[in-house]
């Protein structure tokens, strides 16, 4: 697979480890130095985010991909998703959103790993 494939995957693998409630593959995706901006402009760190999700705080039930775009810059690449989303986040109710994720993803050896995240509704 060529770098574009591996992040398309990443970015699946992803959805489907929230979705799984995964850790082992949350932990994977992620980089140490993970982000989330949540559209609240509230801030998460890899640690937070997983735990809200193993938690309960975040609860992921589906997302069907709409558009994916991905640009590579040698080491690091932008990935930006537009996916239905349905989740219950924050205590809220089930809900589906237009969610899209701005991703910045970098290259570690042979492996990619997503850095950073913002979110927001389109």
């Amino acid at each position: 697979m060529n770098d574009r494939e591996i992040l398309e995957q990443l970015y699946e693998d992803m959805y489907n480890a929230m979705i799984a409630k995964d850790e082992a593959e949350l932990l994977r995706v992620h980089d140490d130095s993970f982000v989330l901006v949540h559209m609240t402009g509230m801030k998460q760190d890899k640690k937070a985010y997983i735990h809200a999700i193993m938690g309960g705080t975040l609860n992921y039930y589906s997302a069907r991909t709409e558009e994916l775009k991905i640009d590579v810059y040698g080491e690091k690449a932008v990935i930006t998703g537009r996916s239905e989303v349905t989740a219950a986040v924050f205590g809220g109710g089930k809900h589906t959103w237009r969610l899209q994720l701005s991703f910045e993803a970098k290259k570690q050896g042979s492996e990619w790993k997503l850095t950073r995240a913002e979110a927001s509704t389109y």
